[in-house]
């Protein structure tokens, strides 16, 4: 079966102008051979980055959405036109993330469709799946096993030192977790990226502030008890992840839209 990434760039060179919709897993739009948004089913829109935020109703954003887009949404003054475009970008490269790995789905093209932002900013394909491997090589150097990714977050019930320093969206994840809600569950109830909350969590993972999830067992093994629930290890000592190019060139207000993405990414490896 087609990669997603090699149809996107064969859709690229036939300049397509249209939705390429993965089944119930997301839809990629395009102006003219080039990326215009991404949304994914795993992870929160734009619009509900927008609502869960509060910097929008959801009424006000239906209406918008109905009444002129993109246009209308920075009439009605509630972001400004800098603050979109940072929406946009962390939108469309939290889908990309989970998006463009995904196999054993049979992406449909439909010619004319468009998002209802429209095609304001333009996303160049390989320089996503280039973003997607920087940000799955930063996941690795905070913490190497991906089952936290997946398992419902549980924080410890003591410290494992004297006091211990978060960010923001770690103290959202530790407020918000009720030992149930995966990560990507809580990025949509906090209203996050689904990557910065996974990035959140290794880190609370390194720090040894999450209880191990639970094992999943071999088919061979599924009769024997399960291991006692513990503390997570600490991850052992891995040199570190090649540095690989920050992000996609992007069109439509280059210049402002390039620093937002590195400003970003400074922002991701500071936290």
């Amino acid at each position: 079966m087609t990669r997603l990434d090699t149809l996107l760039a064969g859709l690229a060179r036939e300049r397509s102008t249209g939705a390429l919709r993965v089944g119930r897993s997301g839809t990629i739009f395009l102006s003219d051979g080039r990326v215009t948004y991404m949304e994914c089913a795993q992870v929160p829109s734009l619009e509900r980055l927008l609502t869960a935020r509060g910097r929008m109703t959801e009424a006000a954003l239906r209406a918008v959405q109905a009444e002129g887009g993109c246009a209308r949404l920075l009439q009605e003054g509630s972001l400004t036109q800098g603050e979109l475009q940072y929406a946009v970008l962390g939108a469309v490269l939290d889908a990309a993330f989970f998006l463009l790995p995904m196999n054993g789905t049979r992406p449909k093209f439909r010619p004319g469709e468009e998002h209802w932002l429209g095609g304001q900013w333009f996303f160049d394909v390989a320089g996503l799946v280039r973003e997607c491997a920087r940000r799955r090589a930063q996941l690795a150097t905070v913490w190497p096993a991906a089952d936290v990714d997946v398992s419902p977050v549980r924080p410890v019930a003591a410290l494992p030192g004297h006091g211990v320093t978060l960010d923001r969206v770690q103290w959202e994840v530790l407020v918000r977790a009720d030992h149930k809600a995966t990560p990507l569950e809580l990025a949509k109830q906090v209203g996050r990226s689904g990557y910065s909350v996974l990035l959140a969590v290794r880190r609370l993972a390194a720090a040894g502030l999450l209880a191990a999830p639970d094992p999943q067992p071999a088919e061979d093994e599924a009769r024997l008890p399960k291991r006692a629930r513990g503390e997570l290890p600490r991850p052992p000592h891995h040199p570190e992840a090649p540095r690989l190019p920050a992000g996609p060139p992007i069109t439509g207000d280059p210049t402002d839209i390039a620093l937002l993405l590195r400003l970003k990414k400074a922002l991701e490896e500071l936290s």
